[in-house]
């Protein structure tokens, strides 16, 4: 399990809007703020952060949902937050029970979010 993760943005404050919207439906949030880096967690504790002067190889991170309509709320949100569709939400082939949506942000980073139920 991760305890926590960076990945570099070339826009920060672009990609803060983005993953504020996006990370909603997840139970994240903006935990805090220092120069160059934004921090998402819940419970005040951070576990995803956005580092300003990076983005130019492309990440991919998929986030945990506690089932399927959260999954479809994480899409939706992240493509109104200006996220590119890159896979509807719906079962995967990965396994039976997987079932997982896909977007890419704004500097093509493919953030996915998962349920394995």
């Amino acid at each position: 399990m991760l305890d926590h993760i960076y990945i570099g943005v070339s826009d920060l404050e672009r990609s803060a809007a983005f993953y504020a919207g996006a990370l909603e439906p997840l139970g994240m949030s903006e935990v805090f703020r220092r120069p160059g880096d934004v921090a998402f967690g819940a419970g005040g504790r951070p576990r995803f952060f956005i580092r300003s002067g990076g983005g130019k190889e492309p990440v991919h991170v998929a986030f945990e949902a506690a089932d399927r309509p959260t999954v479809d709320r994480f899409h939706a949100m992240a493509l109104a937050a200006g996220g590119r569709d890159n896979g509807a939400p719906g079962p995967r082939e990965y396994h039976p029970s997987y079932y997982g949506a896909f977007v890419l942000d704004p500097d093509g980073h493919n953030v996915e979010a998962v349920c394995h139920r």
